[in-house]
């Protein structure tokens, strides 16, 4: 474990401030990534550092994921991976499972340390296009599939932040 001291004086209460943030962001509270896996491309969100709010970070070509996603970890403290989890209407798993089985198996090869859960993603894409109208945004934005399953992987993670915080 490693040790942080902390000298105070009148001088210095901001770095102590930027100091303190920066342990608890990097040291004790990693970043909480939720993913929207696709065949093609994938939705990705991510906590603030308290697990407060969920974002939209990007959205991914599929084949750059596991790459990206170390590109991440190296600028970000990465706690827990949470990756969507469709299922039909008679909660059955839906066809694209062993795909998304076959990348969780990859994703922690890659990062051994960190859990992987699965939350319910279920109606978030219509839920996500439903958000963007009700936003105001134009058709030929609502269209944009990328940001269709950035905000998907928003609700995703949403969804887990709500069903942990119980």
């Amino acid at each position: 474990m490693q040790r942080y001291t902390l000298r105070a004086n009148n001088s210095d209460k901001s770095y102590i401030h930027i100091k303190l943030s920066t342990i608890f962001a990097n040291k004790i509270l990693g970043r909480i990534v939720a993913l929207d896996y696709g065949r093609i491309r994938t939705g990705v969100a991510v906590t603030d550092e308290l697990h407060l709010i969920a974002s939209g970070l990007c959205t991914i070509q599929t084949k750059d994921l596991i790459e990206f996603l170390k590109e991440f970890q190296k600028k970000e403290a990465i706690e827990i991976f949470v990756v969507g989890e469709p299922r039909q209407m008679n909660y059955q798993h839906s066809e694209s499972e062993p795909l998304i089985k076959s990348f969780i198996e990859r994703l922690k090869q890659s990062f051994p340390g960190i859990s992987v859960e699965r939350q319910d993603e279920r109606f978030t894409s219509k839920i996500a296009h439903r958000s963007l109208i009700d936003s105001g945004m134009g058709k030929k934005r609502r269209q944009n599939k990328e940001l269709i399953d950035e905000v998907s992987a928003v609700l995703i993670l949403q969804a887990y932040l709500d069903k942990t915080e119980k």
